[in-house]
């Protein structure tokens, strides 16, 4: 895991007055969960930036995806992005790499999803009578039997793309949870976000690949330009 909580202050992508958009290490959950452990809420008060009270959690990512994570700098701030993300207007992107290949090289995945308690733990499952989860995909390369896909989630659910990614056939590396193979970090970051917070402008930030998607995602045609390349298009 290449992360040092002292440091966290390097991962910063934007800041303002509002808001910190954070690129959130792959392998740690955001809040502490009922096994304890380590988490980043503990360290959020490193990123204070001369205000009295640390940053909050404004939504949330898996423990095991990397990437753009906001935070809100004051009450305030949270209840404005709250909005925000309940009201679906916040754009958000992910990359991922997945075993196989989807039917089309784009499309939109809509379904209802439904938490499932087992005696060893729960999981999201495809149900028509939970709630409706929507995400549009495209197809950024392929090559050795897996593809690497753009996602746009258009509703905000639990485990929502690793389901989606396994209800078009090609689960996500190393997410065996829903199908995926095992034996490795899972390929999912969020790789960018958009937030229309101002009325004359919106803020974005964008992270770079985490190491441990880089190798798969070169051999699938990933170039250092083509994340500015793809955010135009």
């Amino acid at each position: 895991m290449d992360f040092t909580p002292s440091r966290i202050a390097d991962r910063v992508l934007f800041r303002d007055g509002l808001v910190i958009i954070l690129d959130k290490p792959a392998g740690i959950p955001v809040h502490s969960g009922p096994a304890g452990g380590p988490h980043l809420e503990h360290w959020l008060p490193l990123l204070r930036f001369g205000l009295p009270r640390p940053p909050a959690l404004a939504h949330r990512l898996d423990r095991d995806t990397s990437g753009c994570l906001v935070l809100g700098r004051h009450p305030k701030a949270l209840r404005r992005l709250g909005r925000l993300f309940s009201e679906g207007n916040v754009e958000k992107v992910y990359w991922a790499v997945v075993a196989g290949a989807p039917p089309e090289l784009q499309g939109r995945i809509e379904t209802g999803l439904k938490k499932l308690t087992r005696g060893t733990g729960w999981q999201m499952v495809v149900d028509p009578s939970g709630v409706r989860a929507v995400t549009d995909y495209r197809v950024f390369g392929q090559a050795n039997g897996r593809t690497w896909l753009e996602l746009r989630p258009r509703t905000g659910r639990t485990h929502q793309i690793r389901v989606h990614c396994a209800v078009l056939g090609c689960p996500l590396l190393g997410d065996p949870q829903y199908g995926g193979p095992s034996g490795m970090q899972m390929h999912l970051q969020a790789h960018s976000i958009a937030l229309p917070l101002y009325a004359d402008r919106a803020i974005s930030a964008t992270a770079p690949v985490p190491t441990h998607m880089l190798a798969a995602l070169t051999q699938l045609g990933y170039e250092p330009a083509t994340a500015a390349r793809e955010l135009v298009s």
